[in-house]
């Protein structure tokens, strides 16, 4: 008996390999995202920094669209440079705008069913269809390196493979030196500041991201960290169906954690779910020495039934040194003895400042750190009703028009930054109260 199939509802679209191609795409995003903008925009945004003010950009839904279908055909490094845009759009785009942009999370395009056949019988053989009593063909989300279908085997595992797209492993290299070329020339950085490393860094980490065997690795060793924790789950890897372009997985239900923003769930809920990724963070840093540092919001999934947290995606899953734990650490202390001597030196420890730093942009850069570190302060924080996003976004975008972040840390500290800043809008989207600092002081 063959598997049943489910066909899909559209037949998607190829995937551009060729760098010339998807160079091509890179500037049509481009481009389009400029026109979105407009004259009128570029003026109000240049208007609203002289006041001080934070202003949002004004795409028209159309505009936005067009911006986010070009990234979700393209896949890739560049689809993921779009999903991390689209994470905390609500104070940079119009509601309508960061309501399509939000669609980056969950989706991209799915490749024709000539393509995903192709795959399939390449890993699996001709007659793959038969270790499985259920093969769903229309998938279930489509990210920036694959897509993800459920199926049931002959023995009756519930599985979730993640199917790679093809030619997006070979096409790491031209999509890091395309965005590499458009940051360089269109002003996309500030004047003077080296991105070489941080664009070496991105390609190592979105090859590694493209390594089923090396992800199904870091599931494991993070599963075996997580523990009997009832209260996250991590999926088993199934090593028999699993190959170099097919990661096979436990099945896990549940909606994407920023679905909890919704009316139908309850604060405690919102607060529940922020407070155990702020508690897994801090875990990962000081405990793991392990850290799944890619922020994107579909990676965690909410159970409402059994109230656990789905942890997917570990790609980018980092060791941490020990030595940079410790310096984690000295911030933490520097900042709540309110020491600027300390949070100097723990700063430039990390890299976040560069030794010969002139003391205007180490005082700003140091007073930046001071407004953040209001999150550490004892008892619940209340990331629903803060405003420290805009005060750090007014702050931030003038001191990089200033040119004032010419240097960039080791990899791993602006990895490990991103995930941070992933978890501080989580709690900001989900309108949570955590209490950070209870959870920090063990730790202290």
């Amino acid at each position: 008996m063959s598997a049943a199939i489910d066909p899909p509802s559209r037949a998607g679209r190829s995937v551009p390999s060729r760098r010339l191609s998807r160079l091509w795409h890179i500037g049509r995003a481009t481009t389009d995202l400029a026109a979105g903008v407009g004259v009128r925009g570029m003026m109000e945004l240049a208007r609203s920094r002289r006041s001080g003010e934070v202003a949002r950009i004004q795409l028209s839904p159309e505009a936005t669209k067009r911006f986010t279908d070009r990234l979700a055909r393209m896949r890739g490094a560049v689809m993921k440079m779009g999903q991390l845009m689209s994470m905390d759009g609500t104070e940079m785009f119009t509601p309508e705008a960061a309501e399509i942009m939000a669609e980056l999370r969950d989706r991209a395009e799915p490749m024709p069913m000539s393509q995903l056949n192709k795959i399939l019988e390449s890993e699996w053989g001709r007659d793959w269809r038969k270790a499985f009593r259920r093969f769903e063909f229309q998938p279930m989300a489509a990210a920036s390196i694959g897509q993800v279908h459920r199926a049931e085997t002959k023995d009756g595992r519930r599985v979730a493979l993640k199917i790679q797209f093809p030619g997006v492993r070979e096409s790491i290299d031209s999509d890091i030196d395309n965005l590499g070329f458009f940051a360089r020339n269109l002003g996309m950085v500030p004047k003077g500041m080296d991105i070489g490393p941080l664009l070496e860094e991105a390609r190592v980490q979105l090859h590694q991201e493209a390594d089923y065997e090396a992800e199904a690795a870091s599931m494991m060793r993070y599963r075996a960290l997580v523990g009997d924790d009832a209260d996250f789950f991590v999926p088993a890897v199934h090593d028999d169906l699993s190959t170099d372009r097919i990661l096979a997985m436990d099945f896990a239900d549940g909606v994407s954690i920023d679905h909890l923003a919704e009316s139908s769930y309850s604060r405690a809920e919102r607060d529940r779910a922020a407070s155990l990724l702020v508690r897994l963070m801090i875990r990962e840093l000081f405990d793991f020495g392990l850290a799944q540092t890619d922020p994107n919001f579909g990676n965690y999934l909410y159970d409402a039934q059994s109230k656990r947290v789905v942890l997917l995606d570990f790609g980018a899953a980092l060791p941490v040194p020990g030595e940079i734990a410790e310096q984690y650490r000295a911030l933490a202390h520097a900042a709540l003895a309110d020491d600027e001597a300390g949070l100097r030196q723990a700063a430039m420890a990390l890299g976040l400042m560069a030794p010969d730093v002139d003391t205007a942009t180490a005082k700003a850069l140091v007073e930046m750190i001071r407004v953040s570190s209001e999150v550490l302060r004892p008892g619940i924080y209340d990331f629903g009703s803060s405003d420290l996003f805009e005060r750090l976004y007014v702050k931030g975008r003038d001191m990089y028009m200033d040119e004032a972040f010419t240097h960039l840390p080791e990899p791993i500290t602006m990895f490990l930054q991103r995930k941070f800043a992933g978890m501080f809008m989580l709690c900001r989207r989900l309108r949570a109260r955590v209490d950070l600092r209870g959870m920090l002081d063990p730790y202290l």
